[in-house]
Protein backbone atom coordinates (compact mmCIF):
# COMPACT_ATOMS: atom_id res chain seq x y z
CA UNK A 1 0.00 0.00 0.00
CA UNK A 2 1.35 3.41 -1.01
CA UNK A 3 1.85 6.25 1.47
CA UNK A 4 -0.59 9.16 1.34
CA UNK A 5 -0.77 12.72 2.63
CA UNK A 6 1.69 15.64 2.45
CA UNK A 7 2.88 15.25 6.06
CA UNK A 8 3.45 11.51 5.64
CA UNK A 9 5.35 12.05 2.37
CA UNK A 10 7.49 14.76 3.96
CA UNK A 11 8.36 12.69 7.02
CA UNK A 12 9.17 9.66 4.85
CA UNK A 13 11.59 11.71 2.69
CA UNK A 14 13.31 13.23 5.73
CA UNK A 15 13.65 9.84 7.46
CA UNK A 16 15.07 8.17 4.34
CA UNK A 17 17.52 11.02 3.70
CA UNK A 18 18.88 10.54 7.23
CA UNK A 19 19.19 6.78 6.67
CA UNK A 20 21.20 7.50 3.50
CA UNK A 21 23.68 9.57 5.50
CA UNK A 22 22.51 13.12 4.81
CA UNK A 23 22.92 15.33 7.87
CA UNK A 24 20.14 17.80 7.10
CA UNK A 25 17.10 17.87 4.86
CA UNK A 26 14.98 20.95 4.21
CA UNK A 27 12.13 21.51 1.74
CA UNK A 28 11.08 24.68 -0.05
CA UNK A 29 8.19 25.41 -2.39
CA UNK A 30 9.39 25.38 -6.00
CA UNK A 31 8.82 28.90 -7.34
CA UNK A 32 10.56 31.53 -9.43
CA UNK A 33 13.44 33.11 -7.45
CA UNK A 34 12.29 36.68 -7.89
CA UNK A 35 14.67 38.25 -5.34
CA UNK A 36 17.67 36.49 -6.83
CA UNK A 37 17.19 37.69 -10.41
CA UNK A 38 18.58 41.25 -9.97
CA UNK A 39 21.29 40.02 -7.58
CA UNK A 40 22.55 37.41 -10.05
CA UNK A 41 22.33 39.89 -12.91
CA UNK A 42 24.47 42.44 -11.03
CA UNK A 43 27.03 39.80 -10.00
CA UNK A 44 27.41 38.67 -13.62
CA UNK A 45 27.50 42.22 -14.98
CA UNK A 46 30.41 43.00 -12.63
CA UNK A 47 32.20 39.98 -14.14
CA UNK A 48 32.57 38.33 -10.73
CA UNK A 49 32.41 34.96 -12.46
CA UNK A 50 35.66 35.57 -14.36
CA UNK A 51 36.16 32.84 -16.98
CA UNK A 52 33.43 30.64 -15.51
CA UNK A 53 31.25 31.27 -18.58
CA UNK A 54 28.81 28.54 -17.51
CA UNK A 55 27.68 30.82 -14.66
CA UNK A 56 26.12 33.18 -17.22
CA UNK A 57 24.40 30.38 -19.14
CA UNK A 58 20.81 29.25 -18.55
CA UNK A 59 19.90 32.38 -16.57
CA UNK A 60 16.19 31.50 -16.65
CA UNK A 61 16.80 27.91 -15.54
CA UNK A 62 18.80 29.10 -12.51
CA UNK A 63 15.82 31.10 -11.35
CA UNK A 64 12.91 28.84 -12.27
CA UNK A 65 12.90 25.18 -11.13
CA UNK A 66 9.93 24.46 -13.43
CA UNK A 67 12.32 24.89 -16.37
CA UNK A 68 14.36 21.98 -15.00
CA UNK A 69 11.48 19.73 -13.93
CA UNK A 70 8.07 20.13 -15.52
CA UNK A 71 5.38 20.81 -12.94
CA UNK A 72 7.98 21.26 -10.15
CA UNK A 73 6.33 21.66 -6.74
CA UNK A 74 9.13 21.06 -4.22
CA UNK A 75 12.87 21.63 -3.94
CA UNK A 76 14.42 19.24 -1.42
CA UNK A 77 17.84 20.36 -0.18
CA UNK A 78 20.18 17.82 1.39
CA UNK A 79 23.47 18.47 3.17
CA UNK A 80 26.22 15.84 3.29
CA UNK A 81 29.13 16.36 5.67
CA UNK A 82 32.71 16.09 4.39
CA UNK A 83 34.67 17.48 7.36
CA UNK A 84 37.72 15.18 7.71
CA UNK A 85 38.90 13.28 10.77
CA UNK A 86 42.37 14.69 10.21
CA UNK A 87 43.63 17.79 8.43
CA UNK A 88 46.27 16.28 6.15
CA UNK A 89 47.37 19.68 4.83
CA UNK A 90 49.68 20.73 7.61
CA UNK A 91 51.94 23.78 7.59
CA UNK A 92 54.99 23.29 5.43
CA UNK A 93 53.22 21.25 2.76
CA UNK A 94 51.02 22.15 -0.18
CA UNK A 95 47.31 22.19 0.53
CA UNK A 96 44.22 20.84 -1.18
CA UNK A 97 40.66 21.65 -0.16
CA UNK A 98 39.14 19.24 2.36
CA UNK A 99 36.31 18.40 -0.02
CA UNK A 100 38.84 16.80 -2.38
CA UNK A 101 40.56 14.46 0.11
CA UNK A 102 38.63 11.39 -0.98
CA UNK A 103 36.49 10.18 -3.85
CA UNK A 104 34.76 12.76 -6.06
CA UNK A 105 31.58 13.77 -4.23
CA UNK A 106 29.57 13.85 -7.48
CA UNK A 107 29.72 10.04 -7.72
CA UNK A 108 29.13 9.37 -4.02
CA UNK A 109 26.16 11.69 -3.55
CA UNK A 110 24.52 11.11 -6.94
CA UNK A 111 24.14 7.40 -6.05
CA UNK A 112 22.42 8.32 -2.78
CA UNK A 113 20.07 10.75 -4.54
CA UNK A 114 19.14 8.12 -7.09
CA UNK A 115 18.36 5.73 -4.25
CA UNK A 116 16.21 8.38 -2.58
CA UNK A 117 14.23 9.05 -5.79
CA UNK A 118 13.75 5.29 -6.23
CA UNK A 119 12.41 4.98 -2.66
CA UNK A 120 10.05 7.94 -3.17
CA UNK A 121 8.62 6.36 -6.33
CA UNK A 122 8.35 2.96 -4.67
CA UNK A 123 6.51 4.22 -1.57
CA UNK A 124 4.62 7.27 -2.86
CA UNK A 125 3.97 6.59 -6.54
CA UNK A 126 4.71 8.08 -9.92
CA UNK A 127 6.78 11.13 -8.91
CA UNK A 128 8.65 13.02 -11.60
CA UNK A 129 11.93 14.59 -10.50
CA UNK A 130 15.63 15.14 -11.01
CA UNK A 131 18.67 14.95 -8.75
CA UNK A 132 21.33 17.66 -8.76
CA UNK A 133 24.80 17.70 -7.23
CA UNK A 134 26.53 20.84 -8.41
CA UNK A 135 25.80 19.59 -11.91
CA UNK A 136 23.18 21.93 -13.40
CA UNK A 137 22.09 25.56 -13.21
CA UNK A 138 20.55 25.28 -9.73
CA UNK A 139 21.06 28.03 -7.14
CA UNK A 140 21.76 25.51 -4.42
CA UNK A 141 22.66 27.91 -1.60
CA UNK A 142 19.53 29.99 -2.22
CA UNK A 143 17.35 26.89 -2.04
CA UNK A 144 19.22 25.69 1.06
CA UNK A 145 18.52 29.04 2.72
CA UNK A 146 14.84 28.95 1.70
CA UNK A 147 14.49 25.46 3.13
CA UNK A 148 15.94 26.44 6.52
CA UNK A 149 19.01 24.16 6.60
CA UNK A 150 21.26 27.19 7.05
CA UNK A 151 21.87 30.81 6.13
CA UNK A 152 24.25 32.32 3.58
CA UNK A 153 27.32 33.67 5.34
CA UNK A 154 29.45 36.70 4.56
CA UNK A 155 31.79 34.41 2.57
CA UNK A 156 28.72 33.50 0.43
CA UNK A 157 28.79 29.88 1.68
CA UNK A 158 25.95 28.12 3.45
CA UNK A 159 26.37 28.08 7.24
CA UNK A 160 24.59 25.72 9.57
CA UNK A 161 24.31 26.48 13.30
CA UNK A 162 24.85 22.86 14.35
CA UNK A 163 27.78 21.93 12.11
CA UNK A 164 29.26 24.89 10.26
CA UNK A 165 29.88 24.89 6.51
CA UNK A 166 31.83 21.79 5.47
CA UNK A 167 28.94 20.28 3.52
CA UNK A 168 28.12 19.25 -0.01
CA UNK A 169 24.73 20.59 -1.05
CA UNK A 170 22.43 18.46 -3.20
CA UNK A 171 18.87 18.92 -4.46
CA UNK A 172 15.92 16.89 -5.61
CA UNK A 173 13.38 18.88 -7.59
CA UNK A 174 10.12 16.94 -7.75
CA UNK A 175 6.52 17.47 -8.87
CA UNK A 176 5.10 16.44 -5.49
CA UNK A 177 3.64 18.90 -3.00
CA UNK A 178 5.13 18.57 0.48
CA UNK A 179 5.15 20.39 3.82
CA UNK A 180 7.58 23.30 3.43
CA UNK A 181 10.21 24.56 5.86
CA UNK A 182 10.94 28.27 6.25
CA UNK A 183 14.24 30.16 6.28
CA UNK A 184 16.15 30.76 9.51
CA UNK A 185 17.84 34.00 10.60
CA UNK A 186 21.39 35.04 9.74
CA UNK A 187 23.75 34.34 12.65
CA UNK A 188 26.90 36.01 11.26
CA UNK A 189 26.33 39.10 13.41
CA UNK A 190 29.20 41.61 13.33
CA UNK A 191 31.87 38.96 12.63
CA UNK A 192 34.17 39.70 9.68
CA UNK A 193 36.77 36.94 10.12
CA UNK A 194 36.28 35.54 6.62
CA UNK A 195 36.70 38.98 5.01
CA UNK A 196 39.78 39.74 7.12
CA UNK A 197 41.43 36.38 6.41
CA UNK A 198 41.02 36.17 2.61
CA UNK A 199 44.53 36.73 1.22
CA UNK A 200 43.33 37.80 -2.25
CA UNK A 201 40.49 40.07 -0.99
CA UNK A 202 37.97 38.00 -2.94
CA UNK A 203 35.21 38.82 -0.43
CA UNK A 204 34.76 42.38 -1.66
CA UNK A 205 32.03 43.19 0.86
CA UNK A 206 29.92 41.12 3.25
CA UNK A 207 27.96 38.50 1.26
CA UNK A 208 29.63 39.38 -2.07
CA UNK A 209 32.48 37.27 -3.45
CA UNK A 210 34.38 38.20 -6.58
CA UNK A 211 34.83 34.66 -7.87
CA UNK A 212 37.54 35.81 -10.26
CA UNK A 213 39.80 36.74 -7.30
CA UNK A 214 39.26 33.54 -5.30
CA UNK A 215 42.13 31.05 -4.83
CA UNK A 216 39.72 28.23 -5.71
CA UNK A 217 38.99 29.93 -9.02
CA UNK A 218 42.67 30.42 -9.84
CA UNK A 219 43.66 26.85 -8.95
CA UNK A 220 40.68 25.03 -10.50
CA UNK A 221 38.72 27.11 -13.00
CA UNK A 222 41.33 29.37 -14.61
CA UNK A 223 42.89 27.63 -17.59
CA UNK A 224 45.58 30.18 -18.41
CA UNK A 225 48.52 31.56 -16.38
CA UNK A 226 47.72 32.83 -12.88
CA UNK A 227 48.17 36.65 -12.74
CA UNK A 228 51.53 37.63 -11.23
CA UNK A 229 49.89 40.17 -8.91
CA UNK A 230 48.74 37.22 -6.76
CA UNK A 231 52.25 35.83 -6.29
CA UNK A 232 52.93 34.96 -2.66
CA UNK A 233 49.25 35.22 -1.63
CA UNK A 234 48.13 31.60 -1.98
CA UNK A 235 49.40 30.37 1.43
CA UNK A 236 50.40 26.98 -0.09
CA UNK A 237 46.94 26.22 -1.53
CA UNK A 238 47.30 24.35 -4.85
CA UNK A 239 43.74 23.02 -5.28
CA UNK A 240 40.86 25.01 -3.86
CA UNK A 241 41.06 26.95 -0.59
CA UNK A 242 39.44 26.56 2.84
CA UNK A 243 40.69 29.75 4.52
CA UNK A 244 37.31 31.49 4.84
CA UNK A 245 35.81 28.29 6.28
CA UNK A 246 38.69 27.47 8.61
CA UNK A 247 38.45 30.88 10.32
CA UNK A 248 34.63 30.82 10.62
CA UNK A 249 33.59 30.50 14.29
CA UNK A 250 30.64 28.27 13.32
CA UNK A 251 33.07 25.62 12.11
CA UNK A 252 34.10 25.00 15.71
CA UNK A 253 31.00 22.79 15.64
CA UNK A 254 32.12 20.78 12.60
CA UNK A 255 32.10 17.03 13.25
CA UNK A 256 34.08 14.42 11.28
CA UNK A 257 32.12 12.77 8.47
CA UNK A 258 31.14 9.07 8.45
CA UNK A 259 31.70 8.47 4.73
CA UNK A 260 34.49 5.94 3.99
CA UNK A 261 34.69 7.17 0.37
CA UNK A 262 35.82 10.59 1.61
CA UNK A 263 38.88 9.26 3.45
CA UNK A 264 42.18 10.31 1.83
CA UNK A 265 44.36 7.60 0.31
CA UNK A 266 47.48 6.67 2.24
CA UNK A 267 49.63 8.19 -0.53
CA UNK A 268 47.80 11.54 -0.41
CA UNK A 269 47.93 11.71 3.40
CA UNK A 270 51.72 11.30 3.33
CA UNK A 271 52.49 13.86 0.59
CA UNK A 272 55.25 16.34 1.40
CA UNK A 273 56.25 19.38 -0.65
CA UNK A 274 58.94 17.56 -2.57
CA UNK A 275 56.50 14.70 -3.39
CA UNK A 276 54.15 17.24 -4.98
CA UNK A 277 56.97 18.93 -6.86
CA UNK A 278 58.39 15.66 -8.19
CA UNK A 279 55.01 14.11 -9.03
CA UNK A 280 54.80 12.37 -12.40
CA UNK A 281 51.67 12.09 -14.52
CA UNK A 282 51.53 8.39 -13.69
CA UNK A 283 51.47 9.11 -9.94
CA UNK A 284 48.89 11.88 -10.49
CA UNK A 285 46.59 9.43 -12.31
CA UNK A 286 47.00 6.81 -9.59
CA UNK A 287 46.40 9.06 -6.57
CA UNK A 288 43.59 11.14 -8.09
CA UNK A 289 41.90 8.42 -10.15
CA UNK A 290 38.47 9.05 -8.58
CA UNK A 291 39.18 12.45 -7.07
CA UNK A 292 37.86 15.95 -7.81
CA UNK A 293 41.52 17.02 -8.17
CA UNK A 294 41.39 15.45 -11.64
CA UNK A 295 39.56 18.61 -12.76
CA UNK A 296 42.81 20.58 -12.91
CA UNK A 297 44.46 17.88 -15.02
CA UNK A 298 48.13 17.11 -14.41
CA UNK A 299 49.41 20.21 -16.25
CA UNK A 300 47.09 22.49 -14.25
CA UNK A 301 48.19 21.06 -10.91
CA UNK A 302 51.87 21.40 -11.88
CA UNK A 303 51.18 25.02 -12.88
CA UNK A 304 49.65 25.66 -9.45
CA UNK A 305 52.54 23.99 -7.61
CA UNK A 306 55.08 26.03 -9.58
CA UNK A 307 53.21 29.30 -8.98
CA UNK A 308 52.85 28.66 -5.23
CA UNK A 309 56.34 27.19 -4.83
CA UNK A 310 57.95 30.24 -6.38
CA UNK A 311 55.84 32.61 -4.30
Amino acid sequence: MKLSGKSTYTQFIKDKSRELGFDFCGIAKAAFLEEEAPRLETWLRQNNHGQMAYMANHFDKRLDPAKLVEGAKSVITLLYNYYPHQDICQEGSYKVSKYAYGEDYHFVIKKKLQTLIHLIREEIGDVNGRAFVDSAPVMERTWAKKSGVGWIGKNSLLLNKQQGSFFFIAELIIDLELVYDGPIKDYCGTCTRCLDACPTDAITQPYVVDGSRCISYFTIELKEAIPQEYKGKFKDWIFGCDICQDVCPWNRHARPHKEPAFEPSEELAKMKKNDWEEMTEEVFRKIFKRSAVKRTKFAGLKRNIKFVGEG
